[in-house]
């Protein structure tokens, strides 16, 4: 999909926001018939634009009390570490989110935790035993000051 109008907008925005929404809820606040807005909803998934829906949870009152930002550097860049590396990474749910990015460190991920006893276990019994794993650096989070996953959605120009 080349480009987003205004009403694909308004679907995604109103989804960000209420991913539960029925179709018949969806049309009514975007004042449109069921059947057009269905369509436009099935074009947005179909594209890949919607790549799925979830339900938010809090992670404290799952008792994930820890959240850290983490900074690997790797001495193997290799296809097979590389590939192993991120296998690892998949399969491990205390890993939100990992990204190979530039400067000084190779990776940047987020981990949550039950406690700090639980993180340090995490960082001993996975993110030492990475291949090619050569540093490791923690940030631990004091205070989130916002988390959201809702992304801007601007209208293509024409």
């Amino acid at each position: 999909m080349s480009g987003i109008d205004t009403v694909n907008a308004q679907i995604l925005e109103l989804l960000q926001s209420d991913g539960r929404m029925t179709n018949a809820k969806l049309a009514e606040n975007l004042n449109m018939s069921e059947t057009p807005c269905w369509r436009r909803l099935k074009k947005l998934e179909e594209t890949g634009i919607i790549e799925g829906y979830q339900a938010h949870l809090n992670r404290r009152k799952l008792g994930l009390g820890v959240m850290a930002f983490v900074q690997l550097s790797c001495s193997e860049h290799d296809q097979a570490a590389t590939a192993e590396f991120q296998r690892i990474i998949e399969v491990t749910p205390n890993i939100l989110a990992c990204h190979n990015t530039t400067g000084e460190d190779d990776f940047l991920l987020i981990v949550v935790a039950r406690d700090l006893d639980d993180y340090s276990a995490f960082v001993d019994t996975t993110l030492r035993r990475l291949p090619g794993v050569t540093s490791i650096r923690s940030n631990l989070s004091l205070k989130e000051m916002k988390a959201s996953s809702k992304l801007p959605v601007r209208v293509a120009e024409r």
